[in-house]
C-alpha cells in the first residue's frame, strides 16, 4: 500500500469516500437530499485547486495492485487542511454553491489558527476491518506531529463513541466542545509535548 497526495484525477474515487464521511453535512450545505448532486458537487470541488476539498488537501491511500473486480485502487482518504486557512478555503465552495444551489454557506467554524485540522478520514467499505483508518491516522501524526512538530485537531461526534475510543488511543486529547451543522462534537487535539 501506498500514501500519496491526491490528483486532479483522481476526484471521481475520492468523492463517493468524502461522501461516506460527510454525507449529511453535504446535504445541508446543497439544501438536497440528492446522492448524484452531492456527488457532482464533491467532484467539482475536489477536481479544483485552492478550496476546503480540493485534491491538494487529500492524502490518499491506495493499492499497489488493482484486482480485476475492482474499480478503485483508492482504499482511503483524509482531508487535512491548515485551520488557519479555514476562511480562505470556504470561499470557493461558498461561491460554488450560491451559484449552484442559491444557498448561503456559512457553517460553524470547525478548526481554528494553531493546528493542521483533520476535516473527515473515510475507508471504501470493501476495504475496511483492514486497518486502513488506523495506518492513516498513524500515518498523519507521523507526518505532521513527530516530523513537523504541528498540532493535530480533529472533531468527534459525541454520538460516536467508538470514534472517539480509537482518538484517545492513538494519543488525541479532549480540548473543547464544538457545534457544527447542529451536531454537537469534542474537538479533539494531539500535540508534539505529548508523544
Amino acid at each position: 500500500m501506498n500514501i500519496r497526495r491526491g490528483l486532479p484525477e483522481d476526484s471521481a474515487e475520492i468523492a463517493p469516500l468524502l461522501l461516506l464521511a460527510m454525507e449529511d453535512i453535504v446535504y445541508k450545505f446543497i439544501g438536497a437530499e440528492s446522492k448524484k448532486k452531492a456527488l457532482d458537487f464533491l467532484e467539482t470541488m475536489i477536481f479544483q485547486k485552492g478550496n476546503q476539498y480540493s485534491h491538494e488537501n487529500c492524502w490518499i491511500i491506495e493499492d499497489d495492485i488493482r484486482e480485476e473486480n475492482e474499480s478503485s485502487r483508492i482504499l482511503g482518504v483524509s482531508l487535512v487542511y491548515e485551520g488557519a486557512e479555514l476562511n480562505k478555503l470556504r470561499l470557493p465552495v461558498a461561491f460554488y454553491i450560491k451559484e449552484n444551489f442559491n444557498r448561503d454557506f456559512n457553517p460553524e467554524d470547525e478548526t481554528q489558527p494553531g493546528e493542521i485540522y483533520i476535516d473527515c478520514v473515510a475507508v471504501d467499505p470493501n476495504s475496511q476491518g483492514r486497518g486502513i483508518g488506523s495506518m492513516m491516522f498513524k500515518f498523519l501524526i507521523d507526518y505532521y506531529v513527530k516530523k513537523q512538530k504541528l498540532t493535530l485537531g480533529l472533531l468527534v461526534d459525541n454520538d460516536n463513541p467508538s470514534a472517539k475510543k480509537l482518538y484517545l488511543k492513538l494519543g488525541f486529547k479532549v480540548v473543547s466542545q464544538k457545534s457544527l451543522v447542529g451536531k454537537q462534537m469534542d474537538h479533539m487535539q494531539i500535540e508534539p509535548s505529548t508523544i
